[in-house]
């Protein structure tokens, strides 16, 4: 486990560090904002796993293929990856390095900042609230998994997809930059077809989930859809 630990922290630091190399500038503001954020989220999330849920958090470890996990939900967290890269690696380009941006409006940078802390508030719950958050599609049989229903899972069926879509949209916004807007966009569809996915399998292997989708009816954004 403190193999895998020290591991995903490294990992996780190499994000931040990528954003302000490709941006050439160590003194901006917004990528501070968000490197901070990114950070916090992460750090705080496996720091409250490891002390209440380090089963939960060995499952966030498993690699994609195992645990019977439909192929094409593998191809799709592949694509995720390689996405969340591209758009990591787009933003400080358009924004600080060669400016193919536009500046944005004030407005617009403190609606991204809006929109990442509430995408805190819904990535943290998911967490806390469903031991079974696993990064794979697949029912965890030998962990007893059972349809979790309680705190942001009564809002809407996927609040860790709702969290992604606000930290893809937000954060261009907070960093000023359309090709990392147009990168999100990308990645909240991929995120819209493995809900597809996930759902099937659920209501097909997982008891109470097909109940569970009448008595929730969003899947990712309340009153929409």
């Amino acid at each position: 486990m403190w193999k895998k630990l020290v591991g995903a922290i490294l990992y996780i630091l190499l994000f931040p560090v990528l954003l302000f190399l490709l941006a050439g500038d160590w003194e901006w503001r917004e990528g501070w904002v968000f490197a901070i954020w990114f950070l916090l989220l992460c750090y705080t999330t496996i720091t409250y796993l490891y002390r209440r849920d380090p089963a939960l958090l060995e499952e966030r470890f498993r690699k994609p293929g195992t645990g019977s996990q439909p192929p094409r939900d593998k191809l799709i967290v592949y694509l995720l990856v390689a996405g969340f890269i591209a758009w990591i690696a787009v933003m400080p380009l358009d924004a600080r390095r060669f400016g193919w941006s536009p500046p944005f409006p004030s407005w617009l940078t403190a609606l991204g900042v809006a929109g990442l802390a509430v995408s805190f508030f819904f990535f943290f719950r998911s967490y806390t609230d469903n031991p079974f958050l696993s990064p794979l599609v697949r029912v965890q049989d030998e962990r007893g998994q059972k349809v979790v229903s309680r705190g942001v899972y009564a809002l809407v069926r996927h609040p860790m997809y709702l969290a992604a879509v606000l930290m893809f949209l937000a954060t261009p916004l907070l960093l000023g930059s359309v090709a990392g807007l147009v990168a999100g966009l990308l990645l909240v569809l991929l995120l819209i077809a493995r809900i597809g996915i996930e759902e099937a399998l659920l209501a097909r292997e997982l008891p109470g989930y097909a109940e569970y989708c009448g008595k929730v009816r969003y899947r990712l954004v309340p009153g929409v859809w």
